[in-house]
């Protein structure tokens, strides 16, 4: 902490030398430089459920529809849509001008390939899929989808803003099968980008899409028109804190995304500098275990970790401003309509340490995955494993970076073959507002289910039913349900939900207050 404290005050007197690979742009009006929280290892928004694969997304790819900044549903790259008496067949026609960033007009056929291909894996895609009698083009512009049944979340899947959105892509790139990560970045939206500008550990380039037709209105979160103030986009990897904090005050970046709380007074003395929301919504921290292999495919043990995790103990760990963190004992978003407290029970670490006990555990070592170029899931970590120690559990933290991190929780082996125990992130609370998107609840095993693979088909039939719902009465008795059996299940742990903050140049205008952080619409001022 001393030293820390050494090079913060270095910072504020003298600055620092930034990095040479900064260096060369400084003070370029026509660019804004972004350091991101983690580095882009893929382009495919459908495969992978990295939120950098999301957010690459929302710069090359456009959308059907779009929530604006109330999270209300708006037509995006659809000009007009009608649904029919009975619900069942819906006709959407698309904007004029659309095209892709090699020239080729968005036909139908695009949109159709693209949906099928985001349904493969995400869960009201499937559901469209499998209501479906038909989903075919009327003409170039204009389709529609036949279902079984009504669907009344049909305006909802198709503005789906994270997880993995809609996005539509050429239908010659939609057609590389949902097995196999695409490497063509070609999409319609307001940046493009050149393979050779990306450089996996350093910096992703975007340049502003010049042939790209926005929308007629002003921009509203995800929704409006999306125009893009610079000409260049550049996301920095730079894992170190102190590093991005002085190029943040040298002015080689513009922007420092999930800035750490004990930088917030450094950045608030600065007069060019500010801090504000990087999104509408939040987060919530998530205790995620592995359950395909020992200790935590014991669900006795699972429910101990119940009484362990106490989110006003662990929060404050984290986030030292009480104002930006919420004590939510709930699956759902603390904003969520269907936020609930039934099942939960109230942390004890006596009673934790009694639970452990009589589960059964062996003392099977828990691996925690460290990320510590994240600080979020760094200190959360090292929170998990000190409560994991205290209540008599053997532990093993190992250090790593955050795409190690993503890699390495796809692993089942065993924790002697490579595997894990346990890892701590953060998911939007855009992704817990109800079952139907919450995909961290998923409990369909290794087919769906995120790293963790909670397995349990009652969990399935409840989320079905949910999505199935034609009224908010039945909604909300299966969303109450869903969360009831979640506590009995624990597919995860909630450590609570926070603000994420970033810090940003005072000559930066038009920051989108978004629920998903976005690059439009920003521009520098001239003086």
């Amino acid at each position: 902490m001393d030293r820390r404290a050494v090079a913060l005050c270095a910072a504020l007197l003298f600055g620092a030398a930034a990095p040479p690979a900064l260096a060369q742009g400084r003070g370029d009006p026509n660019a804004l430089r972004v350091k991101l929280f983690g580095d882009l290892r893929s382009v495919d928004p459908f495969i992978s459920p990295e939120y950098m694969a999301r957010n690459h997304g929302y710069m090359v790819y456009d959308t059907l529809f779009a929530l604006d900044a109330r999270l209300e549903v708006r037509p995006q790259m659809v000009e007009r849509w009608t649904v029919s008496e009975d619900g069942k067949t819906w006709t959407f026609t698309l904007r004029e001008g659309l095209a892709f960033h090699d020239g080729a007009p968005v036909t139908t056929e695009d949109v159709i390939a693209s949906l099928r291909r985001w349904a493969v894996r995400d869960g009201l895609g499937q559901q469209i899929v499998a209501l479906s009698t038909a989903m075919e083009p009327v003409d170039a512009r204009s389709f529609r989808i036949v279902l079984r049944q009504p669907f009344g979340l049909m305006l909802q899947a198709l503005s789906k803003p994270s997880g993995q959105p809609p996005f539509i892509m050429p239908a010659r790139v939609a057609a590389t099968p949902a097995t196999t990560p695409i490497t063509d970045p070609t999409g319609s939206g307001p940046f493009t980008l050149r393979r050779e500008d990306w450089r996996v550990g350093d910096r992703v380039t975007y340049r502003r899409n010049a042939a790209y037709v926005p929308r007629a209105e002003p921009p509203d979160g995800l929704a409006g028109g999306k125009r893009a103030g610079v000409a260049r986009v550049e996301w920095v990897y730079l894992p170190d804190a102190q590093t991005a904090l002085n190029a943040l005050m040298t002015g080689e970046i513009d922007i420092f995304e999930e800035l750490p709380p004990d930088l917030f007074p450094v950045v608030r003395r600065n007069r060019n500098l500010r801090i504000g929301p990087q999104d509408s919504v939040g987060v919530q921290a998530i205790f995620r275990m592995n359950q395909a292999v020992p200790p935590f495919d014991n669900p006795r043990l699972r429910q101990a970790m119940r009484l362990l995790v106490d989110p006003a103990h662990a929060m404050p760990a984290y986030m030292t401003e009480a104002s930006l963190w919420r004590d939510c004992r709930s699956y759902y978003t603390c904003t969520s309509p269907h936020r609930t407290e039934v099942g939960w029970v109230t942390p004890n670490l006596e009673a934790a340490r009694r639970a452990v006990a009589e589960s059964g555990y062996d003392g099977t070592p828990v691996v925690v995955l460290d990320a510590q170029d994240s600080t979020i899931s760094h200190t959360f970590a090292l929170v998990s494993a000190d409560l994991l120690r205290r209540v008599g559990m053997n532990v093993d933290v190992q250090a790593m970076d955050w795409a190690t991190l993503i890699q390495r929780r796809l692993s089942r082996n065993p924790v002697a073959q490579g595997g894990w125990g346990l890892f701590v992130s953060a998911p939007t609370g855009l992704d817990g507002m109800d079952p139907s998107g919450h995909n961290a609840m998923r409990s369909a095993c290794e087919r769906t289910a995120l790293p963790g693979w909670p397995c349990d088909a009652e969990m399935e039939r409840i989320r079905d039913g949910f999505i199935a719902a034609t009224t908010e009465e039945q909604r909300r008795a299966a969303a109450e349900a869903y969360h009831r059996r979640a506590t009995e299940t624990v597919p995860y742990v909630p450590l609570g939900q926070f603000s994420l903050v970033r810090g940003y140049s005072a000559q930066l205008r038009g920051i989108l207050d978004s629920p998903v952080p976005v690059y439009w619409n920003i521009g520098k001022a001239t003086e």
